[in-house]
């Protein structure tokens, strides 16, 4: 949605996929052209315009009772099969997941990707099948990909169930001296129009901010910010397997140096106090 309003500020004509009747009224009024249909069912998408840019952020809704691999991967290939992108190519929103590190060391996008969690997986099969399509379409030039691995995304409306969790007293999973890799959503925004302005295709992009976080601060500094108690952490060995969480820290350079971007908020320090007080005049 936020890529979309920038886009509309800009002049551009946007349109957006929704399975919701009320989700295309609400576009609409927005002033963004809705079209009603499903990335799970192939024949919805025959309404699919020719467009100059086709923004691929298809999120997983647990609801719908569709698996991730289903919406993720077969999602990502039924909309391959029916889509044209222009002159600005494909954008493809990935993970960080995809590199599954345990040991805190530095990755960017020369690293090799070991993913050991299921979305990781997933994600980086994904790429596999944005990469494979696009190679062997007859011009890479006039219908390239570029593929943007985001880090954790906070800000406005983005911090209330992990607010709630520590409201609650409830404990976090996972390990506190770990690394978390963030990026403000109102960055994210920004990489990823930089990357349709100025991005070359079949590159990868690592879109995280300059300082990764160890949990246990970043939970401290929220709970401060919020007025919430301190962070109760899952003592170690109590978490289940699928509570494990990566350990990695990822570098932004080539966001920075190659696409030019100049994050509004270069670590959580600055993020997450606007991100609260935009959060408590929501």
């Amino acid at each position: 949605m936020r890529v979309a309003e920038a886009w509309l500020a800009q002049g551009q004509d946007v349109f957006a996929l929704t399975r919701s009747r009320q989700r295309a009224a609400e576009f609409a009024a927005r002033g963004i052209e809705p079209i009603v249909g499903d990335v799970t069912r192939r024949d919805s998408l025959d309404v699919l315009p020719a467009v100059d840019v086709t923004l691929y952020a298809v999120g997983f809704d647990r609801s719908t009772g569709h698996s991730m691999q289903e919406v993720y991967v077969d999602g990502l290939r039924n909309v391959l099969a029916k889509v044209t992108p222009g002159k600005g190519g494909f954008l493809y929103i990935s993970s960080t997941s995809v590199y599954g590190r345990k040991k805190g060391e530095w990755v960017d996008e020369s690293s090799a990707c070991q993913p050991t969690r299921t979305r990781g997986r997933i994600c980086l099969e994904a790429e596999h099948l944005v990469r494979s399509f696009f190679s062997q379409q007859a011009s890479i030039d006039a219908n390239g990909a570029s593929i943007l691995r985001l880090a954790g995304i906070y800000g406005p409306g983005r911090l209330l169930r992990r607010v709630d969790t520590l409201r609650s007293g409830a404990q976090l999973p996972g390990n506190p001296e770990a690394y978390l890799n963030l990026i403000h959503v109102q960055d994210a925004v920004q990489s990823i129009c930089a990357c349709e302005a100025r991005g070359e295709f079949g590159e990868t992009y690592l879109v995280c901010d300059n300082k990764p976080v160890r949990r246990r601060d970043y939970f401290e500094t929220l709970a401060a910010l919020m007025d919430a108690p301190a962070p109760n952490f899952a003592p170690a060995g109590d978490s289940s397997p699928a509570d494990e969480r990566s350990d990695k820290r990822c570098s932004n350079r080539k966001l920075r140096e190659e696409l030019g971007v100049s994050l509004r908020f270069p670590s959580y320090e600055s993020g997450l106090p606007d991100a609260v007080a935009s959060e408590l005049n929501m």
